[in-house]
């Protein structure tokens, strides 16, 4: 079989709405949490989530920006992706990934004091879909 393409990927991406974020402790540790793509998915290598500054996920992405995305999706799908990740704190880059369900997690929108941008860069994607599964660097 052939394999996927980034832009299959991204549509395949659009079915799965949380995915979970693996960070690295001050400890070594590996730490994981969920995060909701809120639907942001045009899918070129680049993701978006928003967390608050004070979370322990920025504070280790301080220390240590390599990061892994696991996302399990319907029908035997699974992408895992490493990549690193970049804090933004900036409101216009807020307003080009925000959608209306991140307002019950932030009330004031892109006002809401403390919030960050997370965007993670991938550098490498791992798929399985069934018996398929291919490695892709973007």
């Amino acid at each position: 079989m052939p394999q996927k393409t980034v832009s299959d990927l991204s549509q395949r991406m659009r079915e799965i709405d949380v995915c979970m974020l693996n960070t690295h402790t001050e400890g070594g540790a590996i730490a994981s949490r969920p995060m909701s793509n809120n639907k942001d998915v045009d899918y070129n290598g680049q993701s978006f989530y928003f967390s608050y500054g004070d979370a322990r996920t920025i504070s280790d992405l301080e220390s240590n920006p390599q990061v892994t995305l696991s996302f399990q999706g319907p029908k035997r799908f699974a992408i895992a992706i490493e990549g690193r990740a970049e804090l933004i704190r900036d409101k216009a880059a807020f307003r080009e990934h925000w959608t209306p369900e991140l307002d019950k997690w932030f009330d004031q929108g892109i006002d809401t004091p403390g919030i960050v941008l997370i965007r993670v860069e991938a550098e490498r994607i791992h798929y399985w879909d069934g018996t398929e599964q291919g490695e892709l660097t973007p």
